[in-house]
C-alpha cells in the first residue's frame, strides 16, 4: 500500500496517535523478552550480552532509535545486521559521509524527468495556441495560468519523485530495520535532519506535505566518537555503549563467527588480541579484525601460534608499521619468557 500524504494525521490513520506509555506505538513485539533477543542473535552468529539484548528489546518496545557508540570494528554495524535477520526485516543503510545532504539522505525531485515533462507540455500548448489561432476562444482567458498550475502540480508529484534511504524506511509498507551508519561524519546540519525522522517518524515534503511511517521501524545509528553528537540527536535515542569484548567473550565470538577453528586456538588468538590492545598503538585491533587473523590462521592450517607465527600475520591485525613493529617486539620477548 502506498502511502498518502497528510499534514494532520498519520497516512493510513494508524499511526497518528501514541501508545500506552506516552510513545509511538511500536505494533506488535518483535521479541517477547530479553533472553529471546540473546538467544535469537546468538542463533545468527552474534553474541549479545544482557545490556545488548535489554538495548534492543527496549528499543523495540518503546519505538525508540538506538545510538550505540564505541571504537571501531566492535560490531555495531553487525548488531543492526543481525537484528534484521533475526526479525526477517528489510534492511536499509544510510552510510553517512562528510557532504552528506538532504538530496542524498531523504529525497530529492527527479529534475531531468521535470524537464522533459515541461517540454512535452510546451509542445502541446504550442499546437494548441496554433488552433486556437484560427478560431480563438475568447472564453477562456485563464487557460494558461491553468494549464501552468496544473503542470506545477503534476512536475510535483511522486512519479517525479526519488526516496532515499530515510524516506525509503518510512514509507515502505513492510517491516524495515534502519541503519544509519557512522552519524558522526555528518555535519551538525545534516544530523537535523535527523530528527523529524527520529522523534515523530515522519518526513516533511513541502510539495507533498507530511508523509508518517506505515508502521515504526527499528533505527540503529552507530558512531565512532569522531566528534560529539548533539544533544538534540542524543534525547531521542537509548543509548548503548559497545567496547572491546572481554577475553572470554572475544574467545566465544571467535568460535561462533570462524568455521574450523578449535577451542585452544580461539583461546589463543583472544589473548594475544587482548595483549595487544595493552600497548601504545595507533589502532587497536577490532573484533572484525580479530575475525580476520582467526580466519586466516585457519586457512593456513595453524592450530596453535608461536610466536614466528604471530609475527608472520600480524599485518591481519594492525594496519600501521609502528604498531607492527611494537607488537612483534612484544611477541618476541613473550616468545623468550615461555622459553
Amino acid at each position: 500500500m502506498s502511502p498518502a500524504a497528510d499534514t494532520d494525521g498519520a497516512a493510513d490513520g494508524t499511526l497518528g496517535g501514541t501508545g500506552m506509555l506516552g510513545f509511538p506505538d511500536p505494533g506488535p513485539p518483535l521479541f517477547s523478552s530479553v533472553t529471546e533477543v540473546r538467544e535469537r542473535l546468538a542463533a545468527v552468529g552474534y553474541l549479545a550480552d544482557d545490556g545488548i539484548a535489554g538495548v534492543v528489546h527496549l528499543a523495540d518496545r518503546l519505538a525508540k532509535p538506538v545510538l550505540v557508540e564505541g571504537p571501531a570494528g566492535t560490531g555495531k554495524t553487525e548488531l543492526a545486521k543481525s537484528v534484521a535477520r533475526v526479525t526477517g526485516s528489510r534492511l536499509i543503510r544510510l552510510q553517512c559521509y562528510e557532504g552528506l545532504d538532504e538530496s542524498k539522505a531523504l529525497y530529492e525531485w527527479n529534475y531531468k524527468k521535470q524537464l522533459l515533462r515541461i517540454q512535452a507540455q510546451r509542445v502541446v500548448d504550442d499546437d494548441g495556441s496554433q488552433s486556437s489561432s484560427r478560431a480563438p476562444d475568447r472564453s477562456a482567458p485563464d487557460a494558461p495560468t491553468s494549464s501552468w498550475r496544473d503542470l506545477e502540480e503534476d512536475i510535483f508529484s511522486e512519479e517525479f519523485l526519488l526516496t532515499r534511504p530515510l524516506l525509503e524506511a518510512i514509507r515502505s509498507p513492510d517491516p524495515v530495520v534502519l541503519l544509519v551508519d557512522e552519524v558522526d561524519r555528518v555535519e551538525l546540519e545534516t544530523e537535523a535532519l535527523l530528527l523529524e525522522v527520529l522523534s515523530e517518524y515522519q518526513v516533511s515534503i513541502p510539495e507533498l506535505g507530511t508523509i508518517r511511517a506505515q508502521q515504526i521501524p527499528l533505527v540503529f545509528l552507530t558512531s565512532n566518537n569522531t566528534r560529539e553528537l548533539s544533544e538534540a540527536l542524543k534525547r531521542r535515542c537509548l543509548y548503548l555503549h559497545l567496547d572491546y569484548p572481554s577475553l572470554e567473550r572475544e574467545r566465544d565470538i571467535v568460535l561462533a563467527r570462524v568455521p574450523g577453528v578449535t577451542e585452544e586456538l580461539a583461546d589463543q588468538i583472544a589473548r594475544i588480541v587482548r595483549s595487544l590492545r595493552t600497548l601504545e598503538l595507533k589502532k587497536y585491533p577490532s573484533v572484525s579484525e580479530t575475525l580476520d587473523w582467526a580466519r586466516t590462521l585457519v586457512v593456513l592450517g595453524v592450530e596453535s601460534i608461536d610466536a614466528e607465527q604471530a609475527k608472520a600475520t600480524l599485518h591481519v591485525l594492525l594496519k600501521y608499521r609502528s604498531d607492527l613493529e611494537r607488537a612483534a617486539k612484544e611477541l618476541a620477548v613473550a616468545g623468550e619468557d615461555r622459553v
